[in-house]
């Protein structure tokens, strides 16, 4: 018997800021106790490196069980770490920091690949009135 597999990829989708985020511009998600938190993780991830990893990359990555496999995983060894985290249904990018609490607009291209833009930026903007481009917002911090 085969699992399923999950995913929280999307393509072609502007995640917006969540309509309750106190930032009025894109914010670097500060370090808590010295440690970088999830939201953290997940900025320095997809800042780095635009439209390279997917969403399904970014959440497996910062999550306690991809975090915990390190550099010298083999490929075997991720690949079903991953499959595992992957057969359960996982919070997507509407739930992340990001876009709920740090001002950033999450972007997926037609591949799924991600990147991400301040709310106060002219790219944020584009994407939020792009009509090719489906158009959610992040999750609210508080219940309406």
């Amino acid at each position: 018997m085969t699992k399923t597999v999950h995913t929280t990829n999307c393509f072609d989708t502007f995640i917006q800021v969540a309509e309750d985020c106190p930032a009025r511009s894109g914010e670097a998600p500060p370090a808590r106790a010295g440690n970088p938190t999830v939201a953290g993780l997940q900025y320095q991830m997809i800042a780095e490196a635009p439209y390279k990893y997917t969403s399904d990359d970014v959440v497996f990555a910062t999550s306690a069980p991809g975090r915990q496999l390190g550099a010298k995983a083999t490929k075997k060894e991720k690949s079903l770490a991953r499959d595992e985290f992957f057969s359960r249904g996982q919070a997507c990018l509407r739930a992340s920091g990001l876009g709920k609490r740090f001002g950033w607009g999450v972007h997926a291209d037609a591949e799924g690949r991600v990147a991400i833009y301040a709310v106060d930026s002219q790219r944020y903007q584009a994407l939020a009135r792009d009509p090719k481009v489906k158009q959610v917002r992040a999750m609210r911090t508080r219940r309406a």
